[in-house]
């Protein structure tokens, strides 16, 4: 089972490293998208079929917050399990996407390791 992966980020260079990260790792992959707001985000959900998303917290036009709350409201998209990557550490701000539905969140900066085993983690795939 090829899993495909959006990466959400304002950052071209997180997404990169984020891409590259996952392409190295022992994941079935099948497709990885890119997006760089949480708009952008929800029309590459809405155009293909997206296992998982790689969310960041603080971008422009659209938030990663405001955009999991959309989903949330979208039959086709609420099922989709997100795991954030952000440098966001307010404790609040943590228990409210945990409340969400956010499966794990992964703390920038990170260790490539990490990301295969959250995402092994998150989708239930023996590592």
């Amino acid at each position: 089972m090829a899993i495909n992966i959006l990466i959400v980020d304002d950052s071209s260079t997180m997404r990169g490293f984020m891409k590259r990260t996952l392409e190295a790792t022992k994941l079935p992959l099948g497709d990885l998208w890119e997006a760089g707001n949480g708009r952008e985000g929800l029309d590459r959900m809405r155009d293909h079929w997206v296992d998982l998303v790689l969310a960041d917290l603080n971008m422009p036009d659209m938030t990663g917050v405001e955009m999991i709350d959309e989903m949330s409201r979208q039959p086709m998209l609420a099922p989709i399990p997100v795991i954030v990557v952000s440098s966001e550490g307010d404790q609040a701000v943590l228990h409210s996407l945990a409340q969400k539905g956010v499966k794990e969140f992964i703390r920038k900066p990170f260790h490539a390791g990490l990301l295969q085993e959250v995402v092994e983690k998150v989708l239930m795939i023996a590592g």
